[in-house]
């Protein structure tokens, strides 16, 4: 079982990354282009980003459910359901990202940079919680 849990830890350490990542992506590229800059790369980046953090999602929240499921006999407490509340707000930003993924392709990415710099730091503020709720277990 311990494997399954490493390989849970380096799937969410790589979707963890795109969730860090992405947003930054689209403050060069807001940036970019109220500087007249070519951000066509920005939009291919930000695209394979996206799909690439969206399978690590995926192998996450499967291996999550497998250790869940292995464990289930056991009672974890209810640690794993305020965890789990935090896990759907982060697939909630993740869907989030999409949306404005969508925009950029479309040319319509209208905020501005320091709106995504704040947009990047919610994501920090899900995964905090999440850290404490499996480390601390708290309750």
């Amino acid at each position: 079982m311990l494997w399954y849990k490493m390989l849970h830890i380096l799937a969410m350490t790589s979707w963890m990354a795109g969730i860090f990542y992405l947003p930054r992506i689209f403050v060069h590229y807001v940036e970019g282009r109220e500087a007249g800059q070519d951000v066509a790369r920005l939009e291919i980046m930000a695209r394979k980003l996206y799909g690439f953090m969206t399978i690590m999602a995926v192998f996450t929240l499967g291996l999550g459910l497998w250790l869940w499921l292995a464990y289930w006999f056991e009672s974890p407490g209810k640690w794993i359901h305020a965890k789990l509340l935090f896990v759907a707000l982060l697939i909630g930003y993740h869907v989030w990202c999409r949306a404005y993924l969508k925009q950029m392709q479309r040319g319509e990415l209208s905020r501005s940079g320091r709106y995504f710099r704040l947009y990047n730091e919610l994501p920090l503020l899900i995964f905090i919680p999440i850290l404490i709720f499996v480390v601390v277990k708290p309750f």
